[in-house]
């Protein structure tokens, strides 16, 4: 058995077929991809990949199976899924999943394609799992499936302690060792053992603040939107094939968006940090609903509308509509005298998250700093924001 030192777990003991998956292109692909994108252009220290996460995913899926009780193969399966559960992922990270979701119609859970005659087929098939079974388990289908992608899933309880800890907040610091330890399945359903309301709102509070501070940071929600914004001209604009870029690195990418002319000066703008700024910073209550509602098209055609009304040039200005705010951890399932009940049946300070995500949702609109006032006054008038 080996042990790979980590910074959050210390010893990561790796044996049997996930030994082997460490090997793989695939995986050390991920060594190279961020896992928290442009959130490092806010705290400069947050330069972890999705390799290190992915061990410590592993590291918490073994964990959670010995004390569920669950060995043999379908433990093997468990922990072969919890390794490769972010193998999907694009460059960047979540920066590019929507565009990769809207060219080639799947999202990062979907990995059934790269098991295909693969490298990683091959690994899993040599030590009798079917990479199907695996697959499914990293898209959070099946019993198991919920630890890898669940309510109550070891990617949750990872990245929390992880992201706080390279980012020095102190707002991610569950005790990934007390959730795992509590976990029991009641009925098929993940949850947790009796007494432990407060352990799961601890990972909800952990969520709602690195969310607040760290995840929604506006810098970095400006770099995403023009790295998004970036990625879609430079597939439009050359013969990128969505494929070949959905398996780019971080800097596989950045270098193609510099060589590309359309793309060069955003990709200029993100390496010197020289981004765009707020033209607006709009809360929940002064946005229609209708705007609520718009699809990626719809907003692609309100920038154009709002830069032809300030008189700016098409595409320099970024509308960042992120929906309405949802709290899905707030489905925790918790044992409350003998019976499962959901975390937001059984917790009031569920109320006053969720009020608090509302109070902090923010529609943006970015442009380059010259042009903001003018920015500013379209896009109030195009967007009818009050």
């Amino acid at each position: 058995m080996n042990a790979i030192k980590d910074a959050v777990h210390d010893y990561v003991e790796v044996d049997g077929v996930a030994r082997d998956l460490l090997d793989t292109a695939a995986m050390q692909r991920l060594r190279h991809v961020k896992q928290l994108s442009t959130v490092r252009l806010v705290y400069p220290s947050a330069s972890h990949t999705r390799f290190e996460h992915s061990l410590g995913v592993y590291h918490l899926a073994r964990q959670a199976l010995t004390q569920l009780g669950i060995d043999g193969s379908r433990a093997e399966a468990v922990r072969a899924a919890a390794l490769l559960h972010d193998v999907g992922h694009g460059p960047y990270g979540h920066q590019t999943e929507r565009i990769i979701e809207r060219r080639l119609g799947r999202h990062h859970d979907d990995v059934h394609h790269l098991f295909e005659s693969s490298e990683l087929a091959a690994v899993l098939e040599s030590h009798g799992l079917a990479p199907d079974v695996v697959a499914d388990l990293i898209a959070g289908k099946g019993k198991l499936g919920q630890l890898v992608s669940g309510d109550l899933d070891v990617d949750r309880m990872d990245y929390l302690v992880r992201d706080a800890h390279h980012t020095g907040v102190p707002y991610g610091t569950v005790d990934p060792g007390r959730l795992v330890r509590v976990l029991q399945f009641v009925d098929g359903t993940l949850a947790l053992e009796e007494g432990n309301v407060p352990t799961a709102e601890s990972l909800l509070v952990a969520r709602a603040l690195m969310n607040a501070t760290v995840y929604r940071h506006h810098v970095s929600r400006i770099a995403g939107s023009m790295l998004e914004r970036a990625s879609e001209t430079l597939l439009d604009s050359t013969d990128l094939a969505p494929e070949r870029f959905a398996r780019m690195t971080d800097a596989e990418l950045l270098a193609a968006l510099r060589e590309c002319p359309e793309t060069a000066d955003a990709a200029k703008r993100l390496v010197e940090r020289r981004l765009y700024k707020r033209a607006v910073w709009a809360e929940l209550e002064a946005v229609p609903d209708w705007l609520l509602e718009t699809n990626d098209a719809d907003q692609r055609t309100l920038e154009s509308e709002i830069a032809d009304e300030a008189g700016v040039e098409p595409g320099s200005v970024i509308l960042d509509c992120p929906g309405r705010p949802s709290m899905p951890e707030t489905d925790t399932q918790v044992v409350v005298a003998g019976s499962v009940r959901r975390l937001h049946e059984q917790s009031p300070l569920v109320q006053g998250l969720q009020a608090a995500q509302q109070a902090q949702w923010r529609l943006g609109v970015y442009g380059p700093e010259p042009m903001l006032e003018a920015v500013e006054s379209a896009a109030e008038s195009v967007l009818e924001i009050a």
